[in-house]
């Protein structure tokens, strides 16, 4: 059972969230920008399977452990920081020098995962989820069921919102594929992290 006025709240809630700058965001620009847009649109799907992941735990009880473990939650937080110190430590020692042929564009699926790792090892976003969505699940609906179409109109919301930034983004890029610019670009990104 849909209740319409409680879906609308959701949508218009989560469309303000998704469009909010964030490590996502980051990620996704700096890959349209440094990378072009294959690696971006990967970026992208790789962030939005980790909020699918994220709303499956939901739907089936799992992210409440988040919220009712605060060891849980310590070593979700621990893991997501080291990967995002990880990355941001590699950016700085060894920022890359050229856009074209470099060994990380062309390794396949490589931008997806780092996606879906800064996704999925954010405790925010768990959080974010188990405490934003049973608010807009109606009562008398499923839980499991209604948690996840929720979940699927964010990740719709979020593929539109990186689309958009992609295709705004991809002359942006253009402009940055200078000699110096990707190794500037890289050092700057672990701000974002």
């Amino acid at each position: 059972m849909i209740n319409l006025p409680l879906l609308l709240e959701f949508v218009a809630a989560a469309s303000v969230l998704t469009i909010t700058p964030g490590v996502d965001t980051a990620m996704v620009l700096r890959s349209a920008t440094v990378d072009g847009r294959r690696s971006a649109v990967l970026a992208a799907f790789g962030i939005q399977c980790g909020c699918l992941v994220w709303g499956l735990s939901v739907a089936f009880g799992l992210g409440a452990l988040l919220r009712a473990s605060e060891l849980a939650y310590t070593i979700l937080k621990v893991a997501g920081a080291m990967y995002l110190l990880w990355l941001g430590v590699r950016l700085i020692i060894s920022p890359r020098e050229a856009l074209e042929g470099t060994e990380e564009t062309n390794r396949s699926g490589g931008t997806f995962w780092r996606g879906f790792l800064t996704n999925i090892l954010n405790p925010k976003v768990g959080v974010f989820y188990v405490t934003f969505l049973p608010q807009f699940v109606p009562v008398a609906a499923g839980v499991a069921r209604y948690t996840m179409f929720l979940v699927s109109i964010h990740v719709v919301l979020g593929m539109l919102w990186f689309a958009l930034l992609i295709a705004a983004t991809m002359p942006l890029g253009r402009f940055l594929r200078r000699p110096g610019a990707v190794c500037v670009l890289d050092r700057l990104m672990w701000t974002a992290v």
